[in-house]
């Protein structure tokens, strides 16, 4: 089942989020007080609204409550950002994340509801979007052109099965790195040890494999 993602605010982190989020298949509403801007990202998106985002008639006509994920990318206008997180939580968003360009700025929207932080200085907009399509991805990295590196809870279907059985590289042409149980430090895979469902994995794919598995 498709995410249904809402970006609020569509500066260059905002727009480059809507584009990654649209190209790995979520169904996104891109929302910006700018026409032109609006306009000119209408085609790389679900559906693109212009409205005022320190009005709260008109955050609340954006229809939230349908949506399964809320990005404030608003880093620099609190008003704005308290209002959208505000409005999104109160029609039962149940995870609204949200770009803060200070930490008392993060302060005050992690008081107002928002679930997560956004820091666009440490996460680019490929790796945010990938983190936030995926609720197995701890963390992402992109090693090159052509391959990433991801920490990740594994698989439900994965746990209680090890690496002979699973044949990951076989089936999906993924490396398993290194797993790390909850508590411990990270260390090399005993292929004949079953994954248990509160271990952390790294992997290492290609970007071309990514499609090939379901993210949730």
């Amino acid at each position: 089942m498709k995410k249904s993602i809402a970006v609020l605010g569509l500066g260059k982190y905002g727009r480059s989020l809507v584009e990654n989020l649209y190209k790995m298949g979520a169904d996104v509403l891109a929302v910006d007080a700018k026409e032109e801007i609006v306009n000119e990202i209408s085609d790389r998106c679900t559906s693109a609204i212009c409205a005022d985002l320190t009005n709260e008639e008109e955050v609340i006509a954006l229809g939230l409550k349908n949506m399964d994920i809320v990005i404030t990318a608003m880093g620099r206008n609190l008003a704005a950002s308290i209002m959208s997180v505000a409005v999104a939580k109160e029609q039962g968003v149940k995870l609204v994340v949200s770009k803060a360009s200070t930490d008392r700025m993060a302060t005050i929207l992690t008081k107002v509801g928002a679930d997560k932080i956004l820091d666009p200085e440490e996460e680019g907009g490929v790796r945010s979007a990938r983190i936030l399509m995926s609720s197995l991805f701890r963390d992402f990295f992109e090693i090159d052109e052509n391959m990433y590196m991801i920490e990740m809870q594994p698989k439900k279907e994965w746990v209680g099965k090890n690496l002979m059985e699973l044949e990951l590289r076989k089936n999906l042409n993924l490396n398993v790195l290194a797993v790390k149980e909850k508590g411990e430090k990270w260390s090399f895979v005993d292929p004949k040890k079953a994954f248990s469902d509160t271990c952390t994995i790294l992997i290492v794919m290609e970007k071309k494999d990514m499609k090939k598995w379901k993210l949730n």
